[in-house]
């Protein structure tokens, strides 16, 4: 059976509460022998270490969700990087830009709107910052018209961070210009849906070695299973559909993406 990771899952969510032994236990039993879950804010963080602590399979990136930037403390450098000094800690996010839900969205103004966004930014660098210091990479979000803003606020780190976008979305140009920050894309079970052509395209496009494959469990659980709860396990079916996209073997393909999450997650062993 062809190994695979699950580089992005919100194992911490209420969702799994109640089953997260039998649902490393499931993806072990598909191949899937590696999964990061990811923090959202400090207190998701904590409980992602907490897994990690407990399943050996499970690994754990702490950090704060942009669309959680609002209620951030004005400076967390100091949580955040007493966590990331947990020997099974292995990136810092998630974080990054989310333009698509804003105030202006449920009624509220440009100037809120304006406020949201300077507040991500400013936890956005931070987090960048705490990276660049404890030697880790990034996982980043960028959703809505943000794209551009947030390569800008990644370009000064260059050469100290680099960043997975984690479920990329984008075209294979902006596929491109995440390669030109020596950064990598990870896709998600979205890649299997019929109306995401452009998300194949990008997928068929990316090179070999620059890219991985996530879940982001509970959410986007591909064919066969979409609109139900996701888990780790269902990185088999988004693998098939990979290899099927790009014309290689399974075995091909996990040693591609396996070799390149273990080289961008050092700690990941």
């Amino acid at each position: 059976m062809a190994e695979f990771y699950d580089t992005h899952a919100h194992l911490d969510f209420p969702d799994f509460t109640q089953d997260v032994p039998q649902l490393v236990a499931r993806a072990a039993a598909a191949g899937i022998t590696r999964i990061i879950s990811i923090g959202t804010d400090l207190e998701s963080s904590a409980r992602a270490v907490a897994l990690a602590e407990e399943h050996p399979a499970v690994f754990a990136a702490v950090g704060w969700h942009p669309n959680e930037a609002v209620g951030a403390p004005k400076d967390f450098r100091a949580e955040l990087r007493a966590l990331a000094r947990h020997p099974k800690v292995v990136a810092i996010g998630e974080t990054g830009l989310d333009h698509y839900r804003l105030p202006s969205g449920k009624g509220g103004t440009p100037e809120e709107d304006a406020l949201v966004k300077a507040r991500q930014a400013e936890v956005f660098l931070q987090q960048l910052e705490v990276a660049a210091e404890v030697g880790l990479n990034c996982v980043i979000h960028t959703r809505g018209e943000c794209f551009d803003e947030t390569l800008r606020l990644m370009e000064p780190f260059a050469g100290r961070v680099r960043g997975v976008f984690h479920c990329f979305i984008g075209t294979p140009e902006q596929m491109q210009r995440v390669m030109g920050i020596n950064s990598l894309v990870s896709f998600t079970g979205i890649a299997t849906f019929k109306n995401a052509q452009n998300v194949r395209d990008s997928l068929a496009a990316t090179p070999t070695g620059r890219f991985m494959l996530e879940t982001d469990a509970p959410f986007l659980a591909p064919v066969p299973y979409r609109g139900k709860r996701c888990e780790p396990a269902y990185v088999k079916e988004i693998a098939v559909a990979a290899a099927q996209l790009r014309g290689c073997t399974l075995e091909e393909l996990s040693a591609a993406t396996c070799a390149a999450a273990r080289e961008f997650f050092p700690k990941m062993v």
